[in-house]
């Protein structure tokens, strides 16, 4: 497995996690903030993986999705997605699910 390869399983992976952490982080058990955390952490780890294979790979042949980000500009793109998934989902937990957990608590 080459280094391309790796750093795209590894960015799934992390992807794959950041959903399953944040799935889990409420339940039966109510608000896990560590999972959370966690599930925040894997979404950015995923998306510096991402922006790292835009760097290395744009303009390489080497994917055609790769090669559309093929200016700084584009590539900054990516974390600046990161940064927009990453509020939106905190502004949902915060505004709806979390008065779910608290008015469970009373």
């Amino acid at each position: 497995m080459n280094a391309f390869n790796s750093l795209v399983a590894l960015a799934l992976l992390f992807f794959i996690a950041h959903v399953i952490l944040l799935f889990t982080s409420f339940g039966k058990n109510g608000y896990q903030k560590m999972r959370y955390f966690y599930s925040h952490l894997t979404l950015w780890i995923c998306g510096g993986l991402l922006f790292l294979l835009a760097v290395l790979y744009t303009g390489k042949n080497v994917s055609a999705i790769l090669d559309v980000f093929d200016t700084p500009v584009k590539q900054l793109l990516i974390p600046g997605v990161v940064v927009v998934l990453s509020l939106t989902a905190h502004t949902i937990v915060r505004f709806l699910v979390m008065p779910k957990y608290q008015l469970g608590k009373k």
